[in-house]
């Protein structure tokens, strides 16, 4: 569930802020460029990245002032009224002391805070973050194609290849990209924070930071490269370093998303989590668009691109509204998964619905099962099982294993007993039903 979104007073401006988890150590999270609070929950990788820190800490999330949610501005804010901004939220979250973490560009104002105020600041976390500004854009000409890109096509999303590699050829992230650019900074804004941002040059004050700090940073990174790490950690004295492999920027993306949380759960309550199981029991589901080719086809490029958006628009929020987790997009379809297999059914019918109404034929297969947990995405036996399912479905139709049925009884749910299937690469048959309207 999404917090609730508040407003902490700093001078005449507000700034919009979120406190969520249950853990006894206050942690400030300090965003990058741009932050919008309530989107970041839209964001499935960004939300369980989230909720894996408010696991151990109680997290205090803000937008900074001029970005997000948080009031605009008429002038460039400086880095010290961007401290008064982080000591506002603190005040107004009743936090008196607690855990910085500062992401990107949010390090150079969470070490000059750590530096600052030590009397609030209990240590400091660094993930992707530099001295200079030149680590982030070191020459003119690259810096000049920022300002081009946020005058030509800011909201695109176009700037994923730099931030999350790893997704650049995934068109739904691509979307979340581009949404996260629009809700975060309008151009202008974005522009004038990049002006400020150019002044950025912390490295006389890194010696001055007596707090225990845990420096991060991946190896490949693309936006701010691994030597910028390296350079924070030799100059706060006694900081440790952390490094990862991998070229994202964003550290909820990437196969070591969950490996960069437990460090800075280590870190900050001096021991990792327990081993999370590698199998869980989990309710798949498979959608597929029938006949996309020949509607692509039909429609068009651009007219198929747009219609495919309003797809995916939908049948995310018909799995948010049920409590599922989205593991990705199939391109004309989607994985997903439930804890409970009645909600999965019922979220399998409200897409078809919702999907009908853009003049889509949608199918959908379920089974329940034992899934393997790779990182964000899901294997096993149980995932092959729904695929030959839904490939077994017609247009308009949900087909579920035995399985499914027999665990939803009592639910009220009805099905049609469809018979027994042979399914690829199954030596047994499986018995399958179809949801009753």
């Amino acid at each position: 569930m999404q917090p609730d979104t508040r407003y902490a007073k700093s001078g005449d401006l507000h700034i919009a802020y979120q406190v969520f988890g249950a853990g006894s150590v206050d942690l400030v999270l300090v965003p990058g460029f741009i932050s919008n609070v309530e989107e970041s929950w839209e964001n499935p990788s960004a939300a369980r990245w989230l909720e894996r820190l408010g696991r151990f800490a109680r997290v205090i999330a803000f937008d900074k002032r001029g970005t997000g949610l948080s009031d605009r501005v008429g002038t460039v804010p400086s880095l010290d009224e961007r401290m008064d901004d982080a000591r506002a939220v603190m005040d107004a979250a009743q936090s008196e002391r607690a855990v910085l973490l500062g992401i990107s560009e949010g390090g150079s104002l969470a070490a000059i805070f750590a530096a600052s105020h030590p009397d609030r600041c209990s240590s400091l976390i660094l993930y992707g973050a530099f001295a200079k500004f030149s680590g982030w854009y070191p020459t003119e000409e690259k810096l000049a194609a920022f300002y081009r890109y946020v005058e030509e096509k800011w909201g695109t999303g176009e700037s994923v290849w730099k931030y999350a590699p790893s997704m650049a050829d995934d068109a739904g992230f691509k979307k979340i990209w581009a949404r996260h650019e629009r809700v975060g900074a309008t151009p202008a804004a974005a522009k004038a924070l990049m002006r400020m941002n150019q002044e950025i040059d912390i490295s006389d004050v890194l010696s001055a930071i007596r707090v225990p700090t845990l420096v991060i940073h991946r190896t490949g990174d693309i936006a701010v490269g691994i030597d910028d790490g390296r350079f924070l950690a030799q100059h706060i004295p006694h900081a440790r370093l952390a490094e990862f492999a991998g070229a994202d920027h964003l550290p909820y993306i990437g196969e070591n998303a969950d490996d960069i949380a437990d460090e800075i759960q280590e870190f900050v309550t001096g021991s990792r989590p327990d081993a999370e199981p590698d199998r869980v029991l989990a309710t798949v589901l498979l959608t597929d668009i029938v006949d996309s080719t020949k509607q692509a086809s039909d429609l068009g490029d651009r007219r198929w691109r747009a219609l495919l958006e309003r797809h995916d628009d939908v049948v995310r929020q018909e799995i948010t509204r049920l409590r599922g987790r989205e593991v990705k997009s199939l391109g004309d379809g989607v994985l997903a998964t439930f804890d409970g297999p009645a909600r999965a059914v019922r979220c399998a019918a409200a897409i078809l619905q919702a999907t009908h109404s853009l003049g889509l034929q949608v199918r959908c297969g379920l089974h329940t099962g034992e899934i393997e947990l790779k990182g964000t995405d899901i294997a096993g036996i149980a995932v092959h099982i729904a695929a030959r399912i839904a490939a077994q479905a017609q247009g308009g139709q949900v087909l579920v294993s035995s399985t499914v049925r027999d665990l939803v009884a009592g639910s009220g749910l009805r099905f049609v007993d469809e018979g027994a299937r042979s399914l690829k690469g199954l030596s047994d048959e499986v018995r399958v039903f179809s949801v009753a309207d």
